[in-house]
């Protein structure tokens, strides 16, 4: 059977823009994809000799398989959830949920998904390729239930991804035009973790402030250090964010109270620079009680770095290359942004590709903003190389990487 992907994508593209914009008018908030996840469940359904399974580690998670004979085990992720915003876009079908919108492109990244297994299970029907294939569609991306977690830890501890050889997701791109495609190795995106801390004096009258040990006074010297750990004690080479994001303190004008509370958040790319903020944190906060103060400092860990697997971005440029000759590949890292891919390119290799989606208007419409849109010419290039992807591994046309772990059990 001959295996023309841009043909297959051609056939499909309007209902590629159909599932888009069906998912956009539709969006739903972190573990509550009901009609999502009921919609994904019964589109794989559709597809002849896909197995379909919800419910895996998360109530609204579908996991559909393909699966013949022997051969390597290659999965999809998408994710499917949307975020508390209020759209303003001008676009004819807008979030029919008031207050709730795909301003992350979650929308997209589920109607390739779906594409990709209509495609896939097409080819399963008429050939006898032999393999397995995930389409793993997670909720809960953007935001932690009352456990601190995100979906994609809960579908790894119920086995989402035993026995997958790789895996592969894509994210929209707003920063470039379709066309464009950034493809990264290593450290991509980054860990993402929250700091809270209080100071604490005796605080006392506002009249006699001799009398006692001032909070907010010890908070001048303690900013400047947090400041300074970045500027002054990681390597202009390595990536690397402290932001306070929240102070508190006080009561009357009259008053010195006897603490004040921080919060902030805390960036970087590689483990090592993740270890060298917290111990510096740490040493940024002590500085009170050289002041007759004391602190407490609780550091909450949330998603790791996106770590890209070199060998999986081979095959992927190979793809985009021999589907698209004249598309721009951007070998650069993603931002010091979260996703929570990671989790899962932690277990098995894996990559994430950031697809130019981009209106030529010159208008910015930024991931997370009210008038987030995607010109919608970039979905069937997605799909076309999700596609191939998977076929080149099937297939014998790319090289499958070995789960290499590190010190720490991480894939590499």
């Amino acid at each position: 059977m001959e295996m023309n992907t841009l043909l297959y994508v051609h056939k499909l593209s309007d209902e590629i823009i159909r599932l888009r914009r069906y998912l956009h008018q539709h969006p739903e908030l972190s573990f509550e994809e009901y009609e999502t996840s009921k919609f994904v469940y019964q589109q794989l359904s559709n597809i002849e000799g896909m197995q379909v399974e919800k419910g895996i580690g998360v109530v609204t998670s579908v996991v559909g398989t393909l699966t013949r004979g022997n051969g390597p085990t290659v999965a999809i992720r998408a994710d499917m959830d949307a975020l508390p915003i209020l759209e303003t876009t001008e676009h004819s079908f807008p979030s029919a949920n008031s207050g709730v919108m795909h301003a992350c492109g979650h929308d997209a990244h589920t109607a390739i998904a779906l594409s990709v297994a209509t495609i896939m299970g097409e080819i399963w029907r008429n050939s006898d390729i032999q393999g397995t294939v995930k389409f793993i569609f997670q909720p809960a991306e953007e935001n932690t239930d009352e456990s601190g977690k995100t979906g994609s830890p809960y579908l790894i501890e119920a086995g989402v991804l035993k026995d997958i050889d790789c895996i592969i997701a894509l994210h929209m791109d707003p920063e470039y035009e379709v066309g464009t495609i950034r493809i990264h190795d290593g450290y991509s995106m980054a860990n993402v973790d929250v700091f809270q801390a209080k100071i604490f004096g005796t605080g006392g009258h506002g009249a006699y402030p001799h009398l006692g040990t001032d909070p907010i006074w010890m908070l001048g010297p303690v900013l400047q250090a947090l400041h300074g750990i970045v500027a002054r004690n990681i390597s202009p080479l390595d990536a690397a964010v402290v932001s306070i994001g929240e102070i508190k303190a006080g009561s009357a004008s009259n008053i010195i109270p006897t603490e004040v509370y921080l919060q902030g958040t805390l960036r970087s790319y590689t483990p090592e620079v993740r270890i060298e903020l917290e111990q510096r944190l740490e040493k940024a906060f002590s500085i009170v009680e050289a002041f007759g103060g004391s602190y407490e400092l609780e550091i909450l860990h949330g998603e790791p770095a996106l770590y890209n697997s070199p060998l999986v971005n081979t095959t992927l440029k190979e793809v985009v290359s021999e589907l698209y000759p004249t598309m721009n590949i951007i070998d650069i890292p993603f931002g010091l942004g979260g996703e929570d891919f990671s989790y899962m390119t932690k277990v098995v290799p894996g990559s994430m590709i950031f697809l130019g989606c981009s209106i030529p208007d010159g208008m910015k419409r930024d991931l997370h903003t009210p008038i987030f849109d995607i010109d919608e010419r970039c979905l069937p290039i997605g799909t076309a190389i999700l596609t191939q992807t998977l076929l080149n591994y099937l297939l014998g046309r790319a090289q499958l990487p070995q789960n290499y772990l590190n010190s720490e059990n991480e894939a590499m």
